[in-house]
């Protein structure tokens, strides 16, 4: 089921600071060698794969899920390259409040991309350039897909910490990027829980984040919106989800 490649004390020379990378290869990688490939960029990379040096809890997959998608058709091969988070995450994934969001946003499209399009048979071009993250990592995901739109063209949100920094990622989408782009908002309808005091339900703002996005002028082929019935705020409910979000979110590029 495609292979993984773990590139430990990998430098983030902005950051000045170190970073575990997986690399997911599918096998098609391998099998086709005259073909590039896709990438999507995954944060909170030790959640990401199902492999035995990933975390010790649930993860989302994403490995055997690409194959099994790959296999029945429903989207082309696709290079994954996760970046772990570190234990300051809550600083590193955020853009404001005096966080580090955007040095992280610069190493991966600044220095990673380029290593990864330098490394690997890729296809650079922002259609085939995604990045996806959940909770703080998905309000990096967007982040980064407004800022750097011209770099990133699929951005996946899913359960995105969209109350981070009061308003400040609905001012950043202030207008339509007029690039292509594919945005992908997810929340479970059993997102509301306590986090050290403070209540958070990330069901409105994620909706009204998705009206926001509509009323600036996307179409239904650009963003789409899943309440998911039923879903928690962990692994397990992004694992479940993870086939239907990529079969739009994936899909080949459409002339509006």
């Amino acid at each position: 089921m495609g292979t993984i490649q773990i590139i430990r004390n990998f430098h983030s020379d902005v950051e000045q600071m170190t970073r575990t990378i997986r690399i997911f290869t599918p096998d098609a990688y391998t099998q086709k060698p005259d073909q590039s490939f896709p990438v999507l960029y995954m944060l909170d990379g030790q959640n990401v794969f199902s492999h035995p040096e990933s975390a010790a809890f649930d993860t989302w997959c994403a490995n055997t899920t690409m194959e099994t998608l790959v296999k029945e058709g429903s989207v082309r091969p696709w290079i994954i390259v996760a970046i772990d988070s570190t234990s300051d995450r809550m600083v590193e994934y955020s853009p404001w409040i005096g966080g580090r969001g955007d040095l992280c946003a610069q190493f991966l499209l600044k220095q990673l991309k380029p290593y990864i399009d330098k490394t690997y048979r890729t296809l650079p071009q922002p259609q085939w350039t995604g990045v996806m993250g959940s909770s703080m990592g998905g309000l990096m995901s967007l982040y980064i897909g407004k800022k750097y739109a011209s770099i990133v063209g699929r951005i996946g949100g899913l359960s995105p910490a969209l109350m981070w920094g009061g308003d400040q990622i609905f001012k950043l989408w202030d207008q339509r990027t007029d690039v292509w782009s594919k945005i992908y908002l997810y929340v479970g309808s059993q997102e509301q829980y306590s986090f050290y005091g403070a209540w958070l339900d990330y069901v409105p703002v994620t909706r009204d984040f998705y009206n926001h996005l509509k009323q600036l002028g996307y179409s239904d082929h650009e963003v789409h919106f899943l309440l998911a019935d039923g879903e928690t705020h962990y692994e397990t409910s992004w694992q479940r989800r993870l086939p239907e979000i990529w079969r739009w979110l994936l899909a080949e590029p459409t002339v509006s």
